[in-house]
């Protein structure tokens, strides 16, 4: 891999919110998805949803401007949009099962090239909680992730299959690692397009499983 880093978080969160349509209920997981809040995206009209209750909310507050009681999913403090709502955590998990979310963007340690993913547990961990992981992929509409292409080791999150505890299988229609975008197939990973800087050989030597790619790969838009 050359020194290029390919797509800071922000980015990749762009690239994804890029994706959302007019009308959308979006929930915004924890880690990079709470960042797609920040993106500006024109006069489209998205709902973002937390899962401890907050609907409707905008981008991170600025510096001493904060709310200490209004957070997003991850801890963040956030900005509430005109017509937002603070609810139950029961209405919240309502919404979810109630199939109202269009897509909703999560974390993940791996994801496989069915479209399985794997974020609630590490090999060998004790414990852990899958939280409302499960929920959103059963009901969401549309199931999309953010994650960094490989592990601090080095080796590849995009997988032939997930070695880790799945948290939902076949669910996944959207990938933003740092390298670019992807979609699984089933057979293997289509590059839709890549981050500046990179080439489909360093990505392809990165990625598991089977890379393909699109007729017209793109550059990922980054800046202005």
């Amino acid at each position: 891999m050359s020194g290029a880093k390919g797509l800071s978080r922000q980015q990749m969160a762009d690239r994804l919110a890029r994706e959302f349509q007019d009308g959308w209920i979006v929930n915004l997981g924890v880690g990079i998805p709470t960042l797609c809040s920040n993106t500006d995206i024109g006069d489209r009209d998205i709902t973002y949803h937390s899962e401890n209750g907050v609907i409707g909310y905008g981008g991170v507050a600025p510096e001493g401007t904060e709310d200490l009681n209004l957070v997003n999913a991850g801890g963040q403090n956030v900005t509430l949009k005109p017509g937002a709502a603070v609810v139950h955590h029961a209405d919240s998990f309502g919404v979810i099962r109630g199939g109202h979310i269009d897509a909703t963007v999560m974390g993940a340690y791996q994801v496989s090239m069915g479209g399985d993913f794997a974020n609630w547990k590490l090999k060998g961990q004790k414990g852990g909680g899958i939280g409302g992981a499960m929920d959103l992929a059963a009901c969401a509409k549309r199931v999309f992730i953010i994650l960094e292409h490989v592990t601090r080791d080095g080796k590849p999150r995009l997988v032939t299959a997930c070695d880790l505890p799945v948290t939902a299988r076949g669910v996944v229609t959207l990938v933003a690692t740092n390298f670019g975008l992807f979609e699984p197939t089933g057979s293997g990973f289509r590059l839709r397009e890549i981050a500046p800087g990179l080439t489909v050989e360093e990505i392809r030597a990165v990625t598991g499983g089977t890379l393909t790619v699109a007729d017209g790969l793109g550059t990922v838009a980054v800046g202005g």
